[in-house]
């Protein structure tokens, strides 16, 4: 059996290799892949660091950075593989820049810790992929205001899902705009709280060489500087619990937009009409079109919810600094942040190729009787006290509902028999386009 030292970065004190068992529940290779080009970046950073602090002469350090740069690109075009003897990214880059350039690919690690090593990876890693969902959130917003302005169709708003008063669909679609800017918000403030480099916090509490922590920080692009606290510094996840949390509260938001969606694409409602891209089909039912892709983006919310909390119960009992269980990071947020990103691309798509029909919603609204308030506060306005007015307005529902008639369909004739102070500036004043441009509802054109 080979000694562990050939194929591990800590083999030296083992007489034997992991059980295969031990060793595959161990490695988290499989999940990150992702951390090479991070690893590859921070290792990097470390070597210039190296040569300024005297580690490394100017030759040593210039061999080292040409190995890593070498294998970053020999691992994108496809020839150096990251096989399942590695136990994790940092032992993959480092024994393969050991058989690049020699013995002085050992002199890599000196003043870091793997502790460290895998916090600044993983920070770059964040920092980045959370500036990446940034941007899928603007583009989404810039789709969102295109097509809202392109339907300025009135509809019904709703709460309890009863119709409740009219609205437009730009303003509807609007709204979600203003929940994307409030995730872009969180997650930039993310980015600031976790601007910070652990590199240079060695294992748990530092290193005794000579090491010069604020240039890494600077290499590396953090705005704030090193870690204070090496204890923190290592056991440190908050970066990723909040990125995470964020990335909840954003796939919350997107879930309200796919059940939205799901409802008026049915027949019940028929607001809007998904591109067929977007959608599925039935195998027994050739009638049916499904709204898979908003159906999926619903579902999905709950995993990033669950990926949230399997960290969260991992981080509550561990003591500092560093604990094997802090590897869950990996696989909970690689899982969030693909679904987010893929749920980001596809609402993007279907709200960008939805076709509205607005003489459904426009039907819709009249059936509601989304004009009762406006006809309590022409009561109010004719003097009538708010709570008389409320009852009186109650009436009328009950009248129209009898008759099959919507409140603006009724005669004048009709109307004097619920109140006296009801005359012609009534029609005008109840008409749904004119509610739109009083007052503050001009907001919603």
């Amino acid at each position: 059996m080979a000694n562990a030292y050939e194929t591990k970065l800590w083999g030296g004190r083992f007489r034997e290799d992991e059980d295969a068992l031990m060793q595959r529940f161990n490695s988290g290779r499989c999940r990150t892949d992702w951390l090479v080009e991070p690893d590859i970046q921070g290792s990097l950073a470390h070597v210039a660091m190296q040569v300024k602090c005297g580690m490394l002469t100017q030759e040593e350090g210039n061999i080292l950075s040409a190995g890593l740069k070498e294998l970053l690109g020999e691992y994108q075009q496809g020839k150096l593989i990251y096989g399942p003897e590695y136990e994790d990214v940092h032992t993959f880059v480092e024994l393969n820049l050991i058989r690049k350039v020699g013995e002085v690919g050992k002199k890599l690690h000196t003043a870091r810790s793997r502790n460290d090593q895998c916090n600044v990876d993983m920070k770059l890693y964040v920092k980045a992929q959370t500036a990446g969902v940034i941007g899928l959130i603007e583009e989404f917003q810039k789709t969102l205001q295109r097509v809202a302005e392109e339907n300025p169709w009135i509809m019904p708003g709703y709460t309890h899902l009863q119709r409740a008063q009219v609205v437009t669909f730009k303003h509807h679609l609007l709204a979600y705009y203003e929940m994307m800017e409030r995730d872009k918000r969180r997650l930039s403030n993310a980015l600031e709280i976790m601007d910070q480099s652990p590199l240079g916090c060695g294992a748990l509490a530092g290193t005794t060489h000579s090491i010069d922590r604020a240039y890494t920080a600077q290499l590396l692009g953090f705005q704030g500087g090193a870690c204070k606290n090496f204890l923190d510094g290592v056991s440190d996840r908050d970066f990723v619990l909040e990125t995470m949390a964020d990335f909840s509260i954003l796939m919350m938001h997107l879930s309200r937009l796919a059940e939205e969606l799901v409802l008026w694409t049915s027949a019940e409602f028929g607001f809007v009409v998904l591109d067929d891209r977007y959608t599925t089909g039935s195998s027994i039912m050739p009638q049916k079109k499904n709204p898979d892709g908003a159906e999926l983006v619903r579902g999905r919310t709950g995993r990033v919810y669950g990926d949230l909390f399997i960290l969260l119960c991992a981080m509550k009992g561990l003591p500092l600094a560093y604990n094997k269980d802090l590897q869950e990071d990996k696989s909970t947020f690689y899982d969030a942040l693909d679904v987010v990103t893929g749920s980001l691309q596809m609402m993007d798509r279907m709200i960008g190729t939805l076709k509205a029909k607005p003489e459904a919603m426009k039907q819709a609204v009249k059936k509601g009787f989304l004009n009762a308030t406006e006809v309590a506060d022409y009561l109010v306005k004719k003097g009538v006290a708010f709570r008389d007015a409320h009852g009186i307005v109650g009436e009328i529902v009950i009248y129209c509902e009898d008759h099959g008639k919507a409140i603006e369909e009724l005669t004048l004739n009709e109307l004097l028999t619920f109140s006296p102070v009801f005359d012609e500036t009534i029609y005008s004043y109840i008409d749904y386009d004119n509610i739109l441009q009083k007052g503050i509802k001009k907001e919603m054109l």
